[in-house]
């Protein structure tokens, strides 16, 4: 089984991967919350880690994304006595919790029972169909339609606004695109993401869609309004 911390504090990062490794998990590591998102997204760990603090992307945000398309189990790690966090986390999707400092023996346990809990079966019931104004797409289809009219959508852009919409109002990173959308790393002077929204966006206003909602924003990544 293979475990995935996300925690930015080097010290405990490796203190955890050294004790999860002594008890026989495979174990990755990543120190700022939107590594571990791309991580976290391609499906293949079966428990994460998850610090709320982190630099890049907070805990929460990383959850809230992660849980559109993965059940994978969660347990955050919180400050002691942070009762909002706990509660906020448990809202947004987190299977349990600790609170630093722990007790590494408590966490084993944890992690123990969340395993036996949680069958491999376990995915999250994936949304069918979106809307945004008069905007329609549907995942069955793979077709995007505006007021009844279908849109010629390739597969990369159908993808590319699903994963827009379907995190409406939360800004996604370029390389969590890339890797979300088009399968691999982001690389220097590759604009081919920026060439896909820039079609994206243009067919939907063609059709005299809401074309504008969706967004760039600069330095960042880009948005659904």
């Amino acid at each position: 089984m293979t475990i995935l911390i996300i925690e930015d504090d080097q010290e405990l990062n490796n203190q955890l991967a050294e004790l999860l490794c002594q008890k026989g998990y495979e174990v990755e590591q990543c120190f700022d919350g939107e590594t571990g998102l791309i991580k976290a997204s391609s499906d293949h760990y079966q428990l994460i880690l998850l610090d709320v603090m982190l630099p890049k992307r907070d805990g929460f945000s990383l959850l809230n994304i992660l849980r559109k398309s993965s059940q994978t189990p969660v347990i955050m790690v919180t400050a002691k006595g942070a009762e909002q966090e706990r509660i906020q986390g448990f809202s947004q999707g987190a299977d349990d919790y600790v609170a630093k400092p722990f007790s590494t023996t408590e966490l084993l346990f944890r992690i123990e029972a969340l395993l036996r809990r949680s069958s491999p079966e376990d995915r999250v019931v994936l949304l069918q169909q979106m809307t945004l104004e008069n905007l329609l797409v549907d995942a069955k289809s793979q077709q995007v339609a505006v007021d009844g009219l279908i849109l010629d959508f390739t597969p990369i852009q159908f993808k590319l606004l699903w994963e827009l919409m379907l995190n409406q109002g939360e800004v996604l990173s370029k390389a969590y695109l890339y890797q979300k959308v088009l399968n691999r790393s982001i690389s220097a002077y590759d604009r081919s993401l920026d060439m896909h929204l820039s079609r994206v966006r243009k067919k939907i206003n063609q059709a005299q869609g809401p074309g504008q909602r969706i967004t760039t924003c600069h330095g960042k990544g880009y948005c659904c309004i």
